[in-house]
């Protein structure tokens, strides 16, 4: 697909987006807006470390509960605006994700055991938060319902709706330019062979340190947006592991390492959620189970995700009608 079509696709998906809430008056469509959106940036930001730089966090529940966390605490015991208070969640996820970073790039985790290492962090923070008075142990922050915009309070989740989609907006245009920038490039040469590209001279420490914490940072706005969407947080709904799971699946069903890819998967793995809880609402984490039936069968039928599917099919198509058939297959 040339440049002109996926800018004409890019423009199209956006002006949907765009106009969705003027055909709707139904706030359960617009909850469910929000809820795509704000999956795709997530998962979007995921993609950073682990699609484009091959480093598969299993973990990043630490940023996504540090950015709601912090911000609801800044608000409920200081009084500073979640506006603040998101940037200040970001700041501290890139402290974490620094700290994890040196341990692990520094030290040779790879694979696996990196991705251990991620789930292992995740769980010290949740533990450590419900323990701590400060943070109101398991009882978690119930935030105030109010309508006061400094205040990140609004009345209606049609400005929800555009704030998480001006957050994604931007985190997709970074990823964009990520993925063409060197440092872009020298991601992908990571995920390909991280040896071949050290000794093409790139510096892989400094590449998977910029990412994870940059992925880190996006993904903490995206818990503090959760967090005064939402109006309550909790060690479990912010650290757990079925967070980890929700942030990495849109974009494994979509396309790791593609710009569409989370977006596509958020917008097939949301509603899809919301189905399994209308039909199958009795039987508790039977969304959990469909959530790792769809995994199993991606991984086996799509590995490369819808969009690297499609991708490659184009590519063949291609290559079939400049007449290099044999190339391609």
């Amino acid at each position: 697909m040339n440049l002109k079509k996926t800018s004409l696709l890019y423009g199209i998906g956006l002006i949907l987006f765009i106009i969705f809430p003027l055909f709707t008056d139904s706030q359960y469509f617009l909850h469910i807006g929000v809820l795509i959106l704000y999956s795709a940036l997530i998962s979007q930001a995921w993609n950073i470390l682990s699609g484009y730089a091959g480093q598969f966090s299993f973990g990043h529940a630490m940023f996504f509960g540090t950015g709601a966390y912090i911000s609801a605490t800044l608000f409920m015991k200081y009084d500073i605006s979640p506006w603040i208070g998101m940037f200040a969640g970001a700041f501290v996820a890139i402290l974490i994700g620094l700290f994890i970073g040196y341990l692990s790039f520094r030290y040779k985790l790879r694979g696996a055991y990196f991705s251990l290492g991620t789930l292992a962090f995740a769980e010290i923070l949740r533990i450590l938060v419900q323990n701590l008075d400060y943070f109101n142990k398991t009882l978690g922050f119930n935030l105030p319902i109010g309508n006061d915009p400094l205040m990140f309070q609004f009345s209606s989740r049609v400005s929800y709706y555009y704030i998480i989609l001006i957050m994604l907006i931007i985190v997709t245009l970074i990823t964009f330019w990520i993925s063409r920038s060197r440092l872009g490039f020298s991601l992908i040469a990571i995920r390909e062979n991280e040896d071949a590209a050290q000794s093409l001279g790139v510096n892989t420490f400094r590449a998977k340190m910029t990412a994870i914490a940059i992925s880190g940072a996006l993904t903490a706005l995206g818990g503090a947006f959760y967090a005064q969407y939402i109006l309550y947080i909790a060690p479990p709904t912010t650290f757990g592991n079925d967070v980890s799971v929700a942030i990495i699946l849109p974009a494994i069903l979509g396309g790791m390492g593609t710009i569409l890819g989370p977006i596509i998967g958020a917008l097939i793995i949301i509603p899809l959620g919301e189905l399994t809880a209308h039909y199958f609402g009795g039987f508790a984490g039977v969304h959990l189970m469909v959530y790792g039936l769809i995994l199993v069968l991606v991984i086996l039928f799509l590995p490369e995700g819808i969009v690297g599917w499609v991708q490659e099919k184009l590519r063949k198509r291609k290559l079939k009608k400049e007449g290099k058939v044999d190339d391609a297959t």
